[in-house]
């Protein structure tokens, strides 16, 4: 038995069958745009959807769109809960706490307006009192004074001396020499009998005067003079006027012209220690009546 002839092998005529076949073909980019395309699509609707409902209206509840019907006759009434009004009662009473609060808050506010009232008295009787003590008036400072303390009983005599003043204590202790030598020569003047050369005495005393300054002792005319003096010098204006009452007429009448002045000075030198003392009593009483 002979073997059967072998399967006769042809090959191809194309040379293009023997490439090798292409994986990637048209198939698979058409499927790669679709789904492309779809995620394109996909995103469009996320972006475009909110904004296209946005604009359609909203739908009613169905208890809002549709209208109350009334029950039919014979059907059961719906129970419908009874709600109670608002109470109208009066709200309760304050408490004894709270008035006590109340009276305290009020003392406060008094005793506050009161120190204020008692400052703004004092800084405008410490400006007054300054202004005193200088030569010139005062009138805006009594003024000032009035508005704020227009009760105060120091303002009456400082009102008769506010528009003149009065020398300062060093004007006057620097004039008084000049007028005491003219009351001593006048208290050496001769009387109706006396004599030609007492008389010319006298005439040539108001020429020179001449007195004792350094007698401070005894009941003479220079001893009363110097004592005064002495007096002004230390400020003590109200006992060296004292002094000078003791003088002779004619002595007295020769000092009247600085006697004048120094009474206006101690007048107001007067007034604005007490008005100094009672802008710090009532200060101090206003700041203790809250303690």
């Amino acid at each position: 038995m002979s073997p059967a002839p072998d399967p006769e092998i042809t090959a191809p005529k194309d040379p293009a069958d023997y490439r090798p076949r292409r994986i990637m073909g048209p198939s698979f980019w058409l499927l790669l745009a679709f789904g492309f395309i779809c995620v394109l699509a996909g995103a469009a609707i996320a972006l475009l959807a909110p904004r296209l409902l946005a604009g359609r209206p909203t739908p009613k509840p169905a208890a809002e769109a549709q209208p109350f019907a009334e029950p039919a006759a014979g059907a059961p009434t719906p129970f419908v809960a009874a709600v109670s009004p608002a109470s109208t009662e009066s709200p309760p009473a304050p408490t004894v706490e709270f008035e006590r609060l109340n009276a305290r808050l009020a003392a406060l506010e008094t005793h506050e307006t009161r120190t204020s009232q008692a400052a703004a008295a004092a800084l405008a009787a410490a400006a007054l009192v300054e202004a005193t003590q200088a030569s010139g008036p005062f009138p805006e400072e009594l003024t000032a004074l009035k508005a704020a303390a227009p009760g105060t009983p120091e303002l009456a005599a400082l009102s008769r001396i506010a528009e003149v003043g009065a020398p300062t204590r060093a004007s006057l202790a620097a004039s008084f020499p000049d007028y005491a030598a003219r009351a001593a020569s006048a208290s050496r003047a001769p009387g109706e009998g006396a004599g030609l050369g007492d008389r010319v005495v006298y005439l040539l005393s108001r020429i020179v005067s001449v007195r004792r300054v350094a007698e401070a002792t005894g009941d003479g005319v220079d001893a009363r003079l110097a004592k005064a003096e002495r007096l002004v010098e230390d400020g003590e204006l109200d006992p060296a006027l004292r002094a000078l009452d003791q003088l002779p007429p004619s002595a007295r009448e020769a000092m009247s012209p600085w006697r004048i002045r120094a009474e206006r000075r101690a007048e107001i030198d007067r007034q604005a220690a007490a008005l100094r003392a009672r802008a710090l009593q009532d200060l101090t009483q206003a700041s203790r009546s809250g303690a």
